[in-house]
């Protein structure tokens, strides 16, 4: 039976006009204005007829503000250990009390948790259907609070009227405890509603609840779970809500009469031609410069020439220049008197040969006292390798091989391009016919007889840049014996130079597939000694299309000599016999050194001509 409540007046001055003692605030407890129930009949609280405490110490924050759920817990615990301001003892561990000042239940997990989690899971919460303890001891909620010290000093405690609102929460919230299932987890919140499962104590499928702290006048802390606003209603719609909907009706486009063109810009998402950003550093611009120039130093100033020849104020000078080139034998001559080493070490060379990049490598060391025939293999289409190898300095040629004077041999032809061959003669270049090379090796050196002299022949020629693609090397040399017969003659030493990755920098159409344009190029060659393979590469702004060479390594690797006797009239057998030497030393270069300069090469070294 519930226990009648104290109806002595709470007003200190009344209290004194009828005699009384002063009174505590923990012994003054409002009358329960709710009836009496049986013992065995679970009592709702009437929230109403509760009054709140008196305004909690200024230390504390605002009863009607929103707390975090972690936050009122983390207070809970500073409260166990420290009590709070105004308390004469700390509160009990793990005890929840209901916002409007009645304890509830004292919750008991055995490890001391402070988090609502393990309460909710256990189904400890038994304080608003009025059993006290809950499932722990199974005993009733005290209709009176016994004081545990007195306040000396009296006053009125401060009434707030109550907002129905949350009457209305509580009692929806105490409906929904009460219908727990045997597990100890919600089943219903209100008759129209499914099942009240927080977020915030880590339980799935729930919609946001606000964890909210009051405070009474001890400074004790008064905790409770109210669902957010709309939770009920999300709750109804959700019940609305057809689980499996109705797909949409599909309309029947047969009979449309609409067409529509194909979408603009659509292309170039699929596009695979990849462009070059615009924040290249400024090296590999300049780097790409030097070699536009010098791929396109043929055609570009041969028609600089025919752009000058529109300008009939330099008629008296073009015109004696063209008779000059003409008639000139510089290129053959072996004098070498054009060229220039300060040419030939300017710094724009070394641009060139970081491009790729291309290095310059020795197998062993060559004497000044001798002359030397540098055998280059493979042709590729341009022989980009060969020019920053052998024509300029820039991979370090006389650092290299001291004492020695290179010269790169090129076609006579292009001795007869108007203002390309003073560019060819500057840098060293000569005419790759026999009087040139017998003239370059029997003039100068220490003893004006050819010593400390050598030359570079591209000994595949125009026949090899036809073979010359991607992760392959096909050579030509089966049938290319002048040069040796050119060696015996001049009693100079045989060095053979393969240049890993000079196939590799430019794509080519594939002739297997395309017999008739290997038949055209071989007439070309016949009619006019020079062949024009069908290449391609990347561009000067993209990586795809154009005809500059890819940026892919060439590594150039110079062989052991092979000493030559010489010999005015070379006997047969003995240039056989100097040619295969030639030959297996190009192929000791190649499996010595495939695995670190070829490894994505497509197939072995192939001798086919």
């Amino acid at each position: 039976m519930a226990a009648t409540l104290n109806a002595e007046p709470a007003d200190p001055n009344e209290r004194i006009e009828h005699a009384l003692p002063p009174k505590s605030y923990a012994d003054a407890v409002e009358e329960d204005p709710r009836p009496e129930v049986e013992d065995d009949e679970k009592t709702l609280i009437d929230e109403d007829a509760i009054k709140e405490s008196p305004p909690r110490p200024q230390t504390m924050r605002n009863s009607s503000e929103l707390r975090a759920f972690g936050e009122v817990m983390d207070e809970v615990e500073a409260k166990e250990t420290h009590g709070s301001p105004g308390s004469r003892r700390a509160p009990s561990p793990g005890v929840l009390r209901h916002p409007k000042g009645r304890l509830e239940e004292e919750i008991d997990l055995g490890t001391r948790k402070s988090s609502a989690v393990g309460a909710v899971k256990a189904g400890l919460w038994e304080g608003v259907n009025g059993n006290a303890n809950g499932a722990a001891n199974g005993d009733k909620t005290p209709e009176t609070l016994e004081g545990v010290g007195e306040d000396e000093e009296p006053r009125t405690p401060v009434r707030k009227v109550h907002r129905r609102s949350w009457s209305k929460s509580l009692d929806d919230t105490a409906s929904a405890w009460n219908n727990k299932d045997g597990n100890g987890s919600l089943s219903s919140l209100s008759p129209s509603s499914s099942q009240l499962s927080p977020k915030s104590l880590g339980v799935e499928n729930a919609v946001d609840s606000i964890y909210e702290n009051v405070y009474n006048k001890s400074g004790e802390n008064l905790a409770t779970l109210k669902p957010a606003d709309g939770y009920y209603t999300s709750l109804t719609q959700r019940e609305n809500k057809p689980s499996n909907p109705e797909p949409r009706p599909s309309r029947d486009r047969s009979n449309s009469e609409l067409v529509s063109g194909r979408r603009a810009g659509a292309g170039w998402s699929r596009s695979k031609i990849r462009w070059a950003p615009f924040n290249v550093p400024i090296q590999r611009r300049l780097q790409t410069a030097i070699v536009l120039m010098h791929t396109l130093s043929i055609a570009g100033l041969f028609a600089l020439f025919f752009l000058l020849c529109t300008i009939p104020l330099l008629w008296p000078i073009l015109l004696p220049y063209l008779i000059y080139v003409l008639l000139s034998r510089a290129a053959i001559d072996g004098q070498l008197s054009q060229r220039s080493e300060r040419a030939r070490n300017l710094k724009i060379w070394s641009l060139f040969a970081s491009y790729f990049p291309a290095r310059l490598h020795r197998s062993a060391k060559l004497e000044p006292t001798r002359k030397y025939i540098f055998g280059y293999h493979p042709h590729g289409i341009i022989s980009h390798g060969a020019f920053a190898a052998f024509g300029t300095e820039a991979l370090g040629f006389k650092q290299l091989f001291p004492g020695i004077t290179n010269v790169l041999l090129t076609l006579d032809s292009n001795f007869r391009i108007p203002l390309y061959r003073d560019y060819a003669l500057r840098m060293g270049l000569a005419s790759v016919s026999r009087e040139s090379c017998e003239n370059i090796l029997s003039h100068g050196g220490p003893n004006g007889e050819g010593m400390g002299r050598a030359i570079t022949i591209v000994v595949g020629g125009a026949r090899e840049s036809l073979e010359a693609k991607p992760y392959s090397l096909k050579l030509v040399v089966k049938r290319r014996k002048g040069f040796v017969k050119l060696a015996i003659r001049q009693g100079a030493d045989l060095v053979p130079v393969l240049a890993f990755g000079e196939n590799d920098i430019y794509d080519q159409v594939d002739t297997d597939r395309h017999p008739w344009i290997h038949g055209l190029q071989m007439a070309v060659k016949k009619v006019a000694g020079f062949t024009v393979p069908l290449f391609h590469a990347r561009g000067v702004f993209n990586y795809d299309v154009g005809l500059m060479p890819y940026r892919r390594p060439i590594n150039i690797v110079v062989g052991r000599p092979i000493e030559v006797l010489q010999n005015k009239n070379p006997d047969p057998g003995y240039v056989d016999e100097i040619h295969e030497k030639y030959v297996e030393e190009l192929l000791r270069i190649w499996e010595e050194w495939k695995d670190t300069f070829a490894r994505g090469r497509r197939g072995e070294l192939e001798i086919i001509e």
